[in-house]
C-alpha cells in the first residue's frame, strides 16, 4: 500500500485533539476540588504526558494506514480522586463530560481554521488539517458519549442506576468495547449509529461558521 503524505498532517491534529480531551477532564477536576491531575503533572498540552502507545499511535495509524470508515484512539487516563470532588456523584459526571465537550470545541475551532483556509497553495494544508480536526473531533466526543465502560457517557449512565448494576458494568468493561467494535464493524449498524450521526455533526460544525456542507460532500 503506498504511504499517503496527508498522513503527516494528519496524525498531529489527532493527537492534539485526544490531548485537549485529557486535559479537559483534569482542568474539569481541578475546578471541582480534585488537585490530582495538576500534582501528578498531567494538566498539559506536553503529548509525551499523555500518550497510550496503543490507543494513541498504533490503532489510530493502523485505522488510518488501512483507510478505515473510522478513527478513534484513546490517551492515557487522567487520574480524578473523587473522594476529594466537593459533590463526588455529581462531579464525577461533570468530569467526564468535559472530555467530550472539549472535543466539541475544538470541532469548531477546526472548522474556522478550514473555513479561513486557502483551497490552493502552500497554505492549503491548513484547509485538509482543519476539516481533518472537525471530522476527528465529532468522532471523538460521540464514541466517548457511549454509555460502555471505560467510555466517559458510562458515567452518565451509572449516576442513574444502582450500585449493583455499576459493578456489573465495570466487571465486563473489556467485553463491552470488544462487542462495540464488531458492532461498529457491521456496516448495517455503523451506518445507523455512527456514520450518519456523525455526518449530521460534522455538517453543522461547518454550518456554524458559514461553511457550505454542500462543498465538503457532506
Amino acid at each position: 500500500m503506498p504511504f499517503d503524505p496527508e498522513i503527516l498532517f494528519f496524525v498531529p491534529v489527532f493527537v492534539f485533539s485526544v490531548v485537549v480531551h485529557e486535559c479537559a477532564h483534569g482542568v474539569a477536576a481541578l475546578w471541582l476540588g480534585d488537585t490530582t491531575a495538576r500534582d501528578r503533572g498531567r494538566l498539559t498540552l506536553n503529548p509525551l504526558r499523555h500518550i497510550d502507545l496503543v490507543g494513541s499511535v498504533l490503532l489510530p495509524g493502523a485505522l488510518l494506514l488501512m483507510r478505515a470508515p473510522f478513527l478513534f484512539g484513546w490517551a492515557k487516563p487522567v487520574p480524578v480522586n473523587a473522594a476529594n470532588l466537593r459533590r463526588p456523584v455529581d462531579d464525577m459526571v461533570k468530569v467526564a463530560l468535559a472530555g467530550p465537550a472539549s472535543n466539541l470545541l475544538l470541532a469548531v475551532g477546526f472548522a474556522l481554521m478550514a473555513r479561513v483556509a486557502p483551497a490552493a497553495g502552500p497554505l492549503a494544508p491548513l484547509r485538509t488539517m482543519g476539516e481533518a480536526g472537525v471530522v476527528w473531533n465529532c468522532m471523538l466526543a460521540m464514541f466517548n458519549m457511549i454509555p460502555i465502560p471505560p467510555l466517559d457517557g458510562s458515567w452518565l449512565l451509572m449516576r442513574f442506576i444502582r450500585m449493583r448494576h455499576i459493578l456489573v458494568l465495570q466487571r465486563f468493561r473489556l467485553a463491552g468495547m470488544v462487542a462495540l467494535a464488531g458492532l461498529l464493524s457491521v456496516p448495517g449498524v455503523s451506518d445507523v449509529v455512527l456514520e450518519r450521526p456523525l455526518r449530521a455533526l460534522v455538517g453543522a460544525c461547518f454550518r456554524l461558521v458559514g461553511m457550505p456542507a454542500a462543498e465538503l460532500g457532506l
